[in-house]
């Protein structure tokens, strides 16, 4: 134990975790023990690169806050975020794909009716969606609680904009009705950047990479009975479904946003100029 050197410290590192209790936590700290020391050994990692690596840790945790998760953001720009949710949720056949959770979602959405506005005043062309939750038999799932979350048109959440204070836009929970069913008025999802201002920001501008997630909506959907879901569905046609930053696209949860010419709205309201509309079924897997 006095003479470890490059080659042994792994093993003397391992054995220090020999009388762990927990035996997940043993496995998981042994992986993560010889996957990082094999990695350090395979790139030479120098003192200097150590120092920054430390430093960029460093600035992810100060960066974050009540409103902003640096760390997620790292998770999912690495592919770290997709990769454990698509391990953690192999749903069967039918039922509809997972997705990234992101860094955006906070748990004070306001509780609305069936047909509210979610925008809440936040810019953007006006959408009109009516989503239907099945089980895999296509059974309505009564009652279950839709949460959704967007960026605006200008690409920040609610969450970005100190202005707002507490005040929520573009974000909100509803219940589905006696088919199944939610009707509500959102914002047309654009393109927007993640932060850039930040460590992972700078980390992707040091890796040529671009910051951008394709347009869509975030769902999380919880029913008695059933998995929890947490998916987007993506707008058609977007110029980044192939190079999502996030690595989050699915072919499934591509969805149609028809273009509704400027006229009276759905839900009966004026529109003054272009609005979409969106029509689209969201299938549950048992728990």
């Amino acid at each position: 134990m006095r003479n470890i050197d490059e080659h042994t410290i792994t093993e003397a590192v391992i054995a220090r975790f020999a009388d762990t209790p927990d035996a997940r936590l043993k496995q998981i700290m042994t992986g993560l023990v010889t996957h990082l020391h094999d990695f350090i050994r395979e790139v030479k990692l120098t003192e200097p690169e150590w120092e920054q690596a430390i430093r960029f840790l460093t600035d992810t945790g100060q960066m974050c806050s009540d409103t902003r998760q640096e760390f997620i953001l790292l998770s999912d720009t690495l592919g770290a975020s997709m990769l454990v949710t698509a391990l953690n949720h192999a749903h069967p056949p039918g039922a509809t794909e997972a997705t990234v959770f992101g860094p955006f979602h906070t748990d004070n959405a306001p509780r609305l009716p069936q047909g509210a506005d979610i925008g809440a005043g936040a810019p953007g062309q006006p959408l009109f969606a009516e989503v239907e939750v099945v089980d895999l038999d296509g059974r309505p799932v009564v009652g279950a609680e839709v949460d959704l979350w967007q960026a605006d048109a200008e690409g920040l959440y609610d969450v970005q904009r100190p202005e707002l204070g507490a005040r929520r836009q573009a974000r909100g929970v509803l219940h589905t009705d006696a088919e199944g069913r939610i009707r509500f008025r959102a914002l047309v999802p654009t393109p927007y950047p993640v932060p850039t201002d930040g460590p992972v920001g700078r980390m992707l501008l040091a890796t040529g990479r671009h910051p951008w997630r394709p347009a869509h909506l975030h769902f999380r959907i919880r029913a008695p009975g059933f998995a929890t879901l947490v998916t987007h569905l993506f707008r058609d046609a977007d110029p980044y479904l192939d190079s999502d930053v996030v690595f989050g696209v699915r072919s499934s949860l591509i969805a149609r946003f028809e273009p509704q010419p400027a006229s009276p709205a759905q839900d009966g309201s004026v529109v003054d100029g272009p609005a979409c509309t969106l029509h689209q079924r969201i299938v549950l897997a048992p728990a």
